[in-house]
């Protein structure tokens, strides 16, 4: 495991919808290009955190 990780959020009207976390950043783009063809009302978002802030 890395000691990166990637989180993308989805938001709808202003609320998390779904939250996802990924070991690389190409992971996460390619969910949210994914997630904007398919559902283009929802705001997504990719974040850089640690993983020891996931993984206790």
């Amino acid at each position: 495991m890395t000691e990166t990780m990637w989180r993308c959020d989805q938001v709808r009207a202003g609320q998390l919808y779904n939250r996802v976390i990924f070991n690389t950043r190409e992971e996460a783009e390619e969910f949210m290009t994914r997630m904007r063809q398919m559902e283009p009302d929802q705001a997504i978002s990719v974040e850089e955190i640690e993983a020891r802030k996931v993984w206790n």
